[in-house]
């Protein structure tokens, strides 16, 4: 690519795809984008680096016309930009093909990837790598992360120097490319978190989700290394045929990074990590739950592995702030606390609620959500929808976002998850819109409670209407 030249980029509030409009920035790219609606937090990480966000799509924000433009995966057919693209045969590239070719030659490749947990993994192992800089410049990363880690208030890095930390999405990679982004990042080294079925609306089921980790696994090469999480049996099938070592971490006794001696409070987690061959090491972290101490071991085995010092991984978790929208707290109204979480699947809702069972513990919880993933919106996972939510004390069921856009045979019922909670006597309700929750909550929620939105989308405003609404009148008293 050549610098000073015009790049647009179609979808380009997507997380990863707001990150590769600051990374071209820093190439020296004139960088435009544009999007149906633009919402936080990548919204405000472009106004800030002052790239322009046309909303709606419309083939006028093609002129002047573009030299290249990077079509987000979210993109289909019909979509009026795209179509003047192809209409105009406008040179065009996808997200993940772009990154290949002009960031990763010459680097070393450090990929996340997994079903849940590889956002907050790929920020600690990127944040351990800056913390180990500080004794050695060399190790400062490049990353490139799906959300914004607070340590870095940003999404992106671009640095000259070897190690590219990457999350790994499965997702498929555009229109033109439907096979997972990841597969394009060639990883030197990879860490492994979970297999499940999830994105229903391009992998038909289980086998075809790990069909696409098993291809990811086949492209390390054999002086690489994998780090695996060490229960679920599908990532055991997905690196069982690796052409480089397996280290696998968590909490059964023969692994090789085994998690004991766990323990949490309102102060964050600890551990000890048992490592093969060498003495037991201390760990902590402000962040809550198990899943995090899995995120956080991922990450320690990953960067001890490759030569990072332990003081180095121990200061790094110890500082560790998270990531935006994973369990970040958005205000405190009359006592009440309100939690954003980009909720995208049954298993990753149930480890936020028990998370916030941990970090909360005499708090009545809340679970406010809104079926916005591609898979949640199905109703592949009904009855495992409703076994997540009961963690929460009282559940809210949004509509469907978008349920026109899904087959009829093939839609979430939510009437049929709140019976399937009320029948094992759960407080759940299903409420049509963002008022009517926000007046329902503004009349029910007492200080202690703490309520968790989960979406992950814009959730038509919430994140704001709710603390304005709950503002406009104190919570009743218990």
């Amino acid at each position: 690519m050549t610098q000073g030249r015009h790049v647009h980029l179609i979808g380009i509030c997507g997380s990863a795809m707001a990150s590769l409009a600051g990374m071209l920035q820093l190439r020296g790219w004139r960088v435009t984008g544009s999007d149906k609606a633009a919402y936080p937090p990548m919204s405000m990480q472009l106004e800030a680096m002052k790239i322009p966000v046309a909303q709606p799509f419309d083939a006028k924000n093609l002129e002047p016309t573009p030299d290249l433009v990077i079509i987000g995966n979210a993109i289909s057919r019909g979509n009026p930009e795209l179509e003047e693209v192809l209409d105009r045969r406008i040179p065009f590239a996808s997200l993940a093909a772009t990154i290949h070719d002009e960031f990763l030659r010459g680097r070393e490749s450090l990929v996340v990837a997994g079903t849940h947990g590889k956002t907050t993994t790929t920020s600690m192992l990127a944040w351990i790598y800056e913390t180990a800089a500080a004794d050695d410049a060399a190790l400062a990363p490049s990353f490139l992360i799906g959300g914004i880690a607070e340590n870095f208030g940003s999404s992106f890095a671009v640095r000259p120097t070897r190690p590219f930390i990457l999350e790994g999405d499965e997702y498929d990679t555009a229109f033109f490319d439907k096979g997972p982004k990841f597969l394009h990042y060639f990883p030197d080294r990879l860490i492994l978190t979970h297999v499940e079925f999830d994105h229903a609306d391009i992998y038909a089921d289980l086998d075809a989700v790990k069909t696409a980790f098993k291809r990811l696994v086949n492209l390390v090469p054999r002086r690489g290394r994998i780090v695996a999480y060490d229960a679920p049996e599908n990532v055991t099938e997905c690196v069982a045929k690796a052409f480089c070592p397996v280290e696998r971490y968590g909490f059964q006794p023969d692994s090789h990074w085994r998690i004991t001696d766990f323990s949490t409070d309102l102060q964050g987690s600890r551990w000890s990590l048992q490592r093969a061959g060498a003495d037991p090491l201390k760990l902590g972290m402000p962040l809550a739950g198990e899943h995090n101490v899995l995120n956080a071991t991922g990450a320690a085995a990953l960067a001890l592995g490759a030569g990072i010092p332990v003081a180095a991984v121990q200061r790094a978790l110890q500082s560790f702030r998270s990531v935006k929208r994973r369990l970040e707290v958005v205000a405190e109204v009359g006592g009440v606390t309100i939690i954003d979480d980009f909720a995208h699947h049954p298993t990753a809702i149930r480890e936020t609620l028990r998370a916030l069972r941990l970090r909360y513990p005499a708090a009545r919880v809340w679970a406010v959500l809104e079926p916005r993933s591609n898979t949640l919106r199905r109703n592949v996972f009904e009855q495992e929808l409703a076994d997540s939510l009961r963690v929460a004390d009282e559940i809210i069921l949004a509509a469907v976002y978008q349920a026109a856009n899904v087959p009829a045979e093939k839609l979430l019922d939510p009437a049929r998850v709140i019976a399937r909670l009320q029948a094992v006597g759960a407080a759940a309700r299903q409420l049509p819109g963002v008022p009517t929750i926000n007046d329902f909550l503004a009349a029910h929620v007492r200080p202690g409670d703490v309520v968790a939105i989960l979406s992950n989308g814009g959730f038509d405003g919430i994140y704001r209407s709710l603390p304005e609404r709950l503002r406009e009148g104190t919570p009743a008293a218990p």
